[in-house]
């Protein structure tokens, strides 16, 4: 026997921002074990940073790039690269998030050592030394899965991304230190519904690879009208890769994990799930629908679009509910989904970039929102009961001001990045024929402004009471985080010629 074991052909630099972030995952695990607890938080954080860096440099320089590689495998291509960069970018906000509440003594995290000792003394003790600094790695890794999931070219390889990010994802919701027993039931949960999330885009493949004999996205899309296979293997499959992406995404009915993890989980951690997570779910998604599946756009949009109207209207009536500020922005967070899919269900180049656009925008808002979270506490941690917020414009009006910027943007109001990002999408759907989404969205977004406007309305035309907390003294990170937040939101909503001009560069995504 002559054969030889062909190895795939890689593009290492093509490749580069994602091998930049497994690798610095991997020393982050060795930091752990070898370096002095003493000093281990500065080098994971300073680690991570860098690596992110690194990363982001590597996608600037491969700005031009459109190369399939690891033979089907990876396609490296305009979209690709804009929402790596956004993962990338988006993570560096979330670092320094993550960042300042490790470094708190017994702050927002728990540490492996914590849990395992025996008193509250011995776990007070522990958390002091050990700092919880295994996020950090976890975190890593969970970005690298991302950007592997946003170039995807194959199922198989998007499974596997889809798992690389999701399993960090599990452990750190599980971390939260002062709701401790919260945090694990909804690590728990997220777990269990992911997992079959999970299952049924595993079986999703195995369908639609019975239908066309291959998972690489280009020879899915020449066997739609060619394959001599039963179509019901193709659209059984399909609906089965869907479920898995909509779990990710947020989207009805598939959005029930979100509220109790975005609650439980710690803040920092929420933050950065729905950043960033958001983004490589609709990455995959974005690819999957133009590149794999177009030749059934007309078995998609009825379906997807049902799925947006869905997700917009119950996100906004739920949301309205809310007592609790942190499922509040999770209801918020499934309502812009399904502002999102109206985005990709236009099925154009001009809803390809505002959905890319609307990603970028709503990240770094919801980043800035999470932040101002954090520093809204008292004695025994975040305050994030609603009723807690009542006079906060009082005790502390320049953060007060700042989350009121940011609840104005998530309604949309002109001259932020969340009116931008809505009429870029709302304008592709309309180009897209898809107007009926449009009037959906519409609706969803006049009843999603009640619950922003009663949030303002509490912060500043109530007294403030002996149950409102002050607002912390945000530390460096921190404030940069909500700097870097507040002003992207007014940047994108005053002057978004910049980034919309960069979306639209993007170009289309290599087949």
């Amino acid at each position: 026997m002559n054969d030889k074991l062909q190895l795939p052909n890689l593009d290492y630099a093509a490749l580069s921002p994602m091998l930049i972030l497994f690798g610095v995952a991997c020393v982050g695990v060795l930091v752990e074990g070898f370096v002095p607890r003493r000093v281990r938080h500065t080098v994971q954080l300073t680690l991570a940073l860098l690596g992110l860096v690194a990363a982001l440099v590597m996608v600037i320089r491969q700005g031009s790039t459109e190369v399939i590689t690891a033979q089907t495998a990876v396609a490296v291509d305009g979209p690709g690269l804009f929402l790596s960069g956004a993962i990338i970018v988006l993570g560096i906000v979330s670092l320094l998030l993550i960042g300042e509440r490790t470094l708190e003594p017994g702050g927002a995290f728990v540490a492996q050592a914590a849990v395992t000792a025996n008193t509250d003394r011995d776990q007070e003790q522990a958390l002091r030394a050990h700092g919880a600094t295994e996020v950090f790695p976890l975190t890593m890794f969970a970005l690298a899965g991302m950007l592997l999931f946003c170039t995807a070219n194959d199922l198989l390889t998007m499974f596997v991304a889809l798992e690389v990010f999701s399993l960090p994802l599990y452990l750190l919701c599980a971390l939260a230190r002062r709701r401790r027993l919260l945090s694990q039931e909804a690590a728990m949960k997220y777990f269990l519904l992911g997992s079959f999330a999970s299952a049924f885009f595993l079986f999703g493949i195995a369908l639609v690879y019975g239908f066309a004999g291959q998972v690489d996205f280009k020879a899915i899309d020449t066997a739609i009208g060619n394959s001599p296979n039963d179509d019901i293997l193709l659209y059984v499959g399909l609906a089965m890769l869907a479920i898995g992406l909509l779990f990710k995404a947020a989207a009805v009915p598939f959005h029930v994990w979100t509220p109790d993890v975005y609650q439980g989980a710690p803040t920092p951690i929420t933050a950065l799930m729905a950043a960033c997570t958001k983004v490589a779910a609709f990455g995959g998604l974005l690819r999957l629908v133009y590149v794999g599946f177009k030749g059934t756009e007309w078995t998609i949009q009825p379906v997807l679009g049902t799925v947006a109207v869905l997700t917009m209207i119950v996100g906004a009536i739920l949301a309205v509910t809310q007592t609790d500020i942190k499922r509040l922005l999770a209801y918020s967070s499934i309502a812009n989904a399904g502002y999102l899919l109206v985005g990709v269900l236009a099925l154009n180049e001009q809803g390809l970039s505002s959905s890319m656009f609307y990603l970028v925008a709503y990240g770094f808002t919801v980043l800035a929102a999470f932040g101002v979270v954090t520093l809204v506490r008292d004695a025994d941690g975040e305050a994030t009961h609603l009723s807690r917020w009542a006079g906060l414009g009082r005790r502390s009006p320049l953060y007060a001001s700042l989350f009121t910027f940011i609840l104005l943007a998530f309604a949309g109001l002109p001259l932020t990045s969340g009116f931008t990002a809505k009429f870029g999408v709302f304008a592709a759907a309309i180009d897209g024929h898809q107007t009926w989404l449009v009037i959906a969205g519409v609706v969803s977004s006049a009843i999603l402004a009640f619950p922003y406007l009663r949030v303002v309305v509490m912060m500043w035309l109530s007294e403030p009471g002996e149950a409102t907390p002050a607002v912390s003294i945000p530390g460096a990170m921190t404030a940069a985080a909500l700097v870097i937040g507040a002003v992207a939101t007014l940047v994108l909503g005053v002057a978004p010629g910049a980034l919309l001009e960069v979306t639209q560069n993007a170009g289309t995504f290599l087949r």
